[in-house]
């Protein structure tokens, strides 16, 4: 099987299915509501999994309630967590979501305390097809990079902001949210700010937006490809689903545009589903919703 790395975060996520957005400070009352597993890496994790590679997590939790729950999901989907540290007397990170009917979400989220990540991948025999990192624990991220790098295998930056520039200058490839490009170039053109950042950090890269177009650097400079309309019904953890399947994608030898078109198939179909994670696809569900796609 293929061997991805994803450093970043773990998280608990509670949602809350509500007809439209909270708007003023008063009571309301949920339509459905879940505990499911979250955190951007861990999210990535479980998309390549289920995809069929196989997903190793490097996170940082908490010796409580939540730090145990989210460890107990995370063996369900078979995710290896052997580089997940766990603190004493730490806090793990949360967050309450909120669902309305276009399948928007909006969330509030704690990211934990006293909280720390052990690099115990730098000393394992494992080696890796690719590393995936997000933007929550920068110094493990850089390391992970550097390992990436020394291995010769795509090292992926998921770029939501805030992002620390030092992830660029080490990555292969960064995948930016359009929150997270602008952060880095307000006021500037996606297909701009994403020109000037691949000549700025030498770096392949592309940005996201939603249910809108994809621009990524092609040959001949800044192209566009085409999302998959669908009817959304929940958007949680789309977009780290859309990251754990270019990881995997790049991690099989497969070109960037192919990834892109993998990973936009991906996301399309989690979108359908309900509950955060819980609605990534597994490989059968992939292949047959890409059958009807095209």
């Amino acid at each position: 099987m293929t061997n991805i790395l994803c450093v970043g975060s773990a998280v608990l996520d509670i949602t809350f299915q509500l007809p439209e957005m909270p708007s003023s400070t008063t009571k309301y009352v949920a339509e459905e509501a879940a505990m499911v597993g979250g955190g951007i890496a861990a999210n990535a994790a479980v998309a390549i999994q289920r995809l069929g590679g196989c997903a190793y997590l490097a996170g940082q939790l908490g010796n409580d309630i939540i730090g145990k729950t989210i460890i107990d999901d995370l063996h369900k989907e078979n995710i290896n967590v052997d580089f997940v540290t766990i603190t004493d007397h730490g806090r793990s990170a949360f967050s309450s979501v909120y669902i309305d009917a276009e399948g928007d979400r909006q969330i509030v989220n704690f990211r934990g305390q006293n909280l720390a990540l052990h690099p115990q991948w730098l000393t394992s025999d494992l080696t890796f097809a690719a590393v995936l990192v997000d933007t929550r624990i920068p110094e493990a991220a850089l390391q992970a990079l550097d390992m990436a790098n020394d291995q010769n295998v795509p090292g992926i930056v998921d770029g939501e902001a805030p992002i620390d520039t030092r992830l660029l200058y080490r990555a292969s490839h960064v995948a930016f949210s359009r929150q997270g490009l602008v952060s880095l170039y307000p006021d500037t053109p996606l297909s701009e700010a994403l020109l000037l950042c691949s000549q700025e950090y030498d770096i392949w890269g592309c940005v996201t937006d939603g249910g809108n177009s994809i621009h990524y650097t092609g040959p001949s400079g800044i192209e566009v490809l085409a999302a998959i309309p669908v009817k959304a019904i929940d958007t949680l953890a789309a977009g780290d689903i859309w990251h754990g399947a270019f990881a995997l994608s790049l991690a099989n030898d497969d070109t960037e545009l192919a990834a892109m078109q993998f990973a936009n198939a991906a996301a399309a179909y989690k979108c359908t589903q309900p509950n955060g994670r819980q609605g990534a696809p597994t490989k059968q569900q992939l292949d047959q919703f890409i059958k009807e796609q095209y």
